[in-house]
């Protein structure tokens, strides 16, 4: 773990990240506004993923989202619509929109505990039935038992058929790596994370499934945003951010847009390298900038 930190020259330094949230936290008042509120709007993965997902709940999520622009028409739409792989079609076969992307979650989410055959095989068919997105989750049994080179070879192996199986289809598909920083815990072991997810191929790496008890954190994304920054730095290639996970209120992701805007700069700032995993946070974006409570999705 040590070495891929030095390798980026980068140790997480406590204090200084705590002195810069504390910044962050109290000037929140002055970054919010009714633009910045829209903005994450547009950043968000607007997700449903429970056990009680049928194809009819799946469908009038996506009726709601085609209905949206005449309802709310000064509002941008949202990024994408995340769901299980086995709703790729059902969002393919609704949506009206093309620019907001079918996400859905692949992998054995959210525990990522199988075979890497079944793995890769449940991205290939999700991507085949419209999936433009993908969100798997870093294989912690490897990487809490030391086992780096098998955590990232399984990403890699990931990376391949999404590749593979976009070029057949003749489209891209993003690939996202959840972290679960709430289990990885400690700040070297968030940040040896992500920089292994980054070299293995992700377009984005992403804190959480919002499966576990402790999920998005504005250190755990301090942390991540400043690995991204160096492997900018080191390698050319910039790598997204998306914060998942117990984000509920319009301020929690002010916060995060504060947090990717200080750290990695204005140029980060759009779906194409941003995201917000929400299932709650959307009507609080809405009825704070409404300045009404909004029902809505």
């Amino acid at each position: 773990m040590t070495e891929i930190l030095a390798k980026y020259g980068y140790a997480p330094d406590r204090e200084a990240m705590e002195r810069q949230l504390d910044m962050i936290a109290s000037n929140l008042d002055k970054v919010v506004s009714d633009q910045v509120l829209k903005d994450c709007f547009s950043m968000m993965d607007l997700t449903t993923l429970s056990t009680t997902d049928t194809e009819k709940s799946v469908e009038k999520l996506v009726g709601k989202v085609n209905a949206f622009k005449v309802d709310y028409p000064d509002y941008p739409l949202p990024a994408s619509i995340c769901v299980y792989p086995n709703f790729a079609a059902t969002v393919k076969a609704r949506r009206h929109y093309p620019d907001v992307h079918i996400t859905t979650v692949a992998g054995c989410f959210p525990t990522s505990q199988s075979f890497t055959e079944v793995k890769v095989l449940e991205v290939k068919r999700a991507i085949e039935a419209g999936a433009e997105e993908i969100d798997i989750v870093l294989a912690l049994n490897s990487f809490l038992a030391g086992e780096f080179d098998k955590a990232s070879s399984e990403i890699v192996q990931i990376r391949k058929c999404i590749d593979e199986t976009s070029a057949a289809l003749g489209r891209p598909v993003i690939l996202k790596v959840i972290l679960e920083t709430g289990l990885l815990v400690s700040s070297d072991k968030i940040a040896a994370a992500s920089f292994l997810a980054m070299e293995a191929g992700a377009d984005f790496i992403k804190t959480s499934t919002g499966k576990v008890e402790v999920n998005a954190t504005p250190s755990a994304a301090y942390v991540m945003c400043e690995c991204i920054k160096k492997f900018y730095e080191k390698t050319g290639r910039k790598v997204g951010f998306k914060a998942a996970g117990g984000i509920s209120s319009a301020m929690d992701a002010v916060c995060y847009y504060s947090i990717v805007s200080t750290i990695l700069g204005r140029e980060w700032l759009g779906k194409g390298l941003f995201r917000l995993g929400v299932s709650r946070l959307a009507n609080q974006l809405l009825s704070a900038v409404e300045k009404k409570t909004i029902v809505y999705f």
